[in-house]
């Protein structure tokens, strides 16, 4: 007999996980190159909506305060999804909009691959995806 995977996220585990997209949210608005280096791992890998992928944490960390630099607004990310994977892994999808000094408002999906590294949840992958038109 074969049973499905338990896909279910405690409050703990959510709690946890909130806490950490949070805390790179808060990283990616302030700038704040210590706090990435502690909440991605070391072979993180980001693949960014125009295409580049950021592969390591030096390439993802550069990458995100050059893209910040470039790119300033107002960052927020609003989980919509947690699915855990297993108890030390879970794929987190985000609606994520950064929105410009000029009122406009760039709305992108995130999905955020996390995992529990001797006991604190770092990320280790992230995807971020432009919507299809009208979404």
């Amino acid at each position: 007999m074969l049973y499905g995977q338990d896909t279910t996220v405690n409050i703990k585990l959510q709690k946890a996980i909130t806490s950490l997209i949070d805390q790179y949210s808060q990283a990616r608005e302030k700038r704040d190159t210590a706090l990435l280096k502690t909440i991605l791992t070391q072979d993180v890998d980001q693949l960014v909506s125009t295409g580049e992928w950021r592969i390591g944490l030096n390439a993802a960390v550069e990458g995100m305060m050059k893209s910040s630099a470039a790119s300033p607004g107002v960052r927020t990310l609003h989980i919509e999804k947690i699915r855990s994977i297993s108890p030390s892994a879970a794929i987190v999808d985000c609606r994520y909009e950064i929105q410009n000094a000029d009122g406009t408002a760039r709305k992108m999906w995130s999905t955020f691959m996390v995992i529990a590294e001797k006991k604190t949840w770092k990320i280790m992958a992230i995807r971020n995806m432009l919507p299809a038109p009208n979404n």
